[in-house]
């Protein structure tokens, strides 16, 4: 009797856990309460490691982009290639971005202070636009932002623009030139161009000399050839004087250019190297005197004249005479001197003392001076 009530206990407990669900699975212990649900794995995971970079290496060379823009027709834009080719008579517009463009383009539209050469600041960006363009208005075309603190602005390195533009023209090989016969100086301590510069970027140029005939290698030694320039001497000395043309070759045709008198110049760059003569250093009253400045120089560096004398600034009149020639020196060489004559006529006694000439050209200047006294 016993043993059947211990098994109807037994099969009514089974049922309770049937129904509550509640019954603990077989091997398996019951999960406490907040227990991470995810089963766990022996799986091994590489772990990643991020890649840093290097912060020193990006920013020591800090990156340019091109802000130039070409605009085509029907409202197209365009990065303008480092060359381009363009039929002459075509109108160029090129924009830079931003509110502080400085441009920069060949110096012949300068020159001629040209009316179809435009240029712009608008808001946003600055705007150069040329129209009726013709073969002589090959060149570099750039621009670049600037940095302004104040008054004072330099140029913003990391914003620059530029495009080298050969304008095509029917029967003009090379960009013409204002003269037919121009004159180059040779100077033993700097570069020397001869401006053979074309319009077609297919041309085969080459150098000769018109007596004796023959054609000048551009060897890449001594002399090299670039496109943007012309026939560069890269270390001129006495024996590449002489008169020179260029000859182009391109779709079948030829063509010469002018002609170029090579001229070797004696006196190194520099400021000028100056003396000073009077025609007479004592004087007597009623006399009249003349003083010479004279530099001699590089054939091609002008020269400014500035007197400062006894008689200034009593308005004292006097008369100043300024003048310069090519002169030839040995064999070949050439330099140039310019000469500025004070003159003063029935000296007083105010006209004595010094007569001080400055002489000042691109490189800078000499100060000289010699006294006049009265007898």
């Amino acid at each position: 009797m016993k043993v059947w009530l211990l098994l109807g206990l037994l099969l009514v407990h089974e049922a309770l856990e049937d129904v509550t669900g509640q019954r603990p699975p077989k091997n398996k212990r019951p999960k406490e309460p907040g227990e991470n649900k995810i089963k766990p794995t022996n799986k091994k995971v590489k772990p990643k490691i991020p890649k840093i970079k290097d912060r020193d290496s990006a920013d020591s060379t800090p990156k340019t982009q091109s802000i130039m823009i070409q605009m085509m027709d029907k409202g197209r834009f365009q990065k303008p290639a480092a060359t381009l080719s363009l039929m002459a008579g075509q109108t160029l517009e090129l924009r830079c971005k931003g509110n502080k463009i400085v441009w920069s383009y060949p110096a012949y539209l300068d020159t001629f202070k040209d009316t179809r050469l435009s240029v712009k600041q608008h808001e946003r960006y600055g705007q150069l636009t040329l129209v009726n363009s013709t073969a002589a208005d090959t060149g570099e075309f750039s621009c670049w932002g600037q940095l302004c603190n104040g008054y004072i602005c330099r140029r913003d390195e990391a914003k620059t623009g530029s495009t080298y533009i050969l304008f095509t023209e029917k029967g003009e090989l090379f960009v013409p030139s204002p003269s037919h016969f121009d004159v180059v100086y040779l100077n033993p301590d700097k570069q020397a161009v001869v401006p053979c510069r074309v319009t077609v970027l297919s041309a085969k140029v080459t150098l000769h000399r018109e007596f004796p005939a023959k054609e000048i290698p551009a060897n890449g030694t001594d002399i090299v050839y670039d496109m943007k320039r012309g026939f560069v001497y890269l270390q001129p000395h006495s024996d590449h004087q002489g008169v020179v043309y260029c000859k182009a070759e391109a779709g079948g045709k030829s063509q010469i250019s002018g002609k170029y008198q090579l001229l070797y110049a004696e006196v190194p760059s520099g400021p000028p190297s100056t003396t000073i003569l009077a025609s007479a250093n004592r004087v007597k009253g009623g006399d009249d005197i003349s003083v010479l400045c004279t530099v001699l120089g590089e054939p091609d560096a002008e020269v400014e004249f500035r007197w400062i004398y006894p008689g200034l600034k009593e308005e004292r009149p006097v008369t100043i005479q300024d003048a310069w020639r090519l002169i030839h020196r040995g064999l070949g060489h050439t330099t140039r001197i310019s000469q500025s004559v004070l003159t003063v006529e029935d000296l007083e006694t105010i006209d004595a003392g010094y007569y001080i000439c400055t002489a000042q050209n691109l490189r800078g200047q000499t100060t000289v001076a010699t006294t006049v006294e009265f007898s």
